[in-house]
This record gives C-alpha cells, sequence and structure tokens, in this order.
C-alpha cells in the first residue's frame, strides 16, 4: 500500500535534460524529507539531491551543482528532479527515498522501484 514510484527516465543525448517524478501512494510526502540516489553499473549507489519536507532546504552532490534541481509538490503529492545539461556519466538508475523521523524516534524511509537514465549520443 505504501509505494514511491519513479518516472521520467529514458535515452537522451548529452546536453539534454529530463525530468524525474517521484509520486507516492499510500502515504503523504507532506512531513517527510526525499532524497535521489543513483547507481550505475560497477559503482556504489551515490546520493544526488535531497529536499527538506517544506521545501526550504536543498542539498546536492558536487557532481551536479548547477545542473540538477530538486524541487515538491505536495499537493501533487510528487518530488521532481530537473536534470539539466546530462553527461554521459549521469546514466544510472535514479532512485527516491522518502524519510521521516516517527515520534517515537525512530527513521523510517521508503524506496521506489527506480528508473532508468542513459545519457549517449
Amino acid at each position: 500500500q505504501l509505494q514511491l514510484v519513479e518516472s521520467g527516465g529514458g535515452l537522451v543525448q548529452p546536453g539534454g535534460s529530463l525530468r524525474l517524478s517521484c509520486a507516492a501512494s499510500g502515504f503523504t510526502l507532506d512531513y517527510y524529507a526525499i532524497s535521489w540516489f543513483r547507481q550505475a553499473p560497477g559503482k556504489e549507489r551515490e546520493g544526488v539531491s535531497c529536499i527538506s519536507s517544506s521545501g526550504g532546504t536543498t542539498n546536492y552532490a558536487d557532481s551536479v551543482k548547477g545542473r540538477f534541481t530538486i524541487s515538491r509538490d505536495n499537493a501533487k503529492n510528487t518530488v521532481y528532479l530537473q536534470m539539466n545539461s546530462l553527461k554521459p556519466e549521469d546514466t544510472a538508475v535514479y532512485y527516491c527515498n522518502a524519510g521521516v523521523w516517527t515520534t517515537m524516534g525512530a527513521y523510517r524511509d521508503y524506496w521506489g522501484q527506480g528508473t532508468q537514465v542513459t545519457v549517449s549520443a
């Protein structure tokens, strides 16, 4: 019942753009911080970006600063990752994570299944 579904991936040429979406089902994202991760074959999973529950605080990996923008629309229960000036090294499966600290003091998070982004000429 609790699901995160990523979409928007695909094949693009270097310099192109994509907008990834992370939509929640079965729960509201209002209280969750959201992170995007990516993993390329043979490489460690890498944190890409994160955004606070209010949207007031964002962070980016150095490799994507100035090119990627994370945002959220709580009314649509969806988080976005706008990816511009894409490079071949951005090729990876991109995952969405929603996390929250509960009133019992435990951290609870949810993962999507990922969406493939391929940047190639």
